[in-house]
């Protein structure tokens, strides 16, 4: 009988804790960045706020789907690294704000490595 048929989870790989890790860096990073977002406001923010908002959540559930060892966290991962991407493209649109560019940095780790892990498979 193998640890899954058993009734206990195989433990979380390395590469699996790290994209936990980089999807809740990205999601705590897009929360805080939203927040600065509000607080400076017009069209250009709102654009933003979205591709954050899309952000914040995917990776949440990315995260959350890994830790579970859901089946369809693989293709998880890669909608969330297509997320994250856009997401740093919109960050990007500011460079002089330093919150923008370091949320865009997240959104960039987080994406390779959610891209590594859908390409791995689970």
């Amino acid at each position: 009988m193998t640890q899954s048929q058993s009734g206990t989870m195989p433990a979380l790989t390395q590469q699996m804790q790290d994209c936990i890790e980089a999807c809740m860096s990205c999601h705590s990073m897009c929360e805080e960045t939203m927040s600065s977002c509000m607080q400076k406001g017009g069209p250009q923010q709102m654009q933003i706020m979205r591709a954050l908002m899309d952000c914040s959540e995917t990776t949440r559930m990315c995260a959350d789907m890994m830790m579970r060892r859901s089946p369809m966290s693989a293709e998880m991962c890669m909608l969330c690294a297509k997320v994250c991407d856009m997401c740093a493209e919109a960050c990007m649109s500011m460079p002089d704000d330093q919150q923008m560019m370091r949320c865009a940095e997240a959104a960039r780790r987080c994406a390779e490595t959610c891209r590594a892990m859908g390409h791995a498979g689970m």
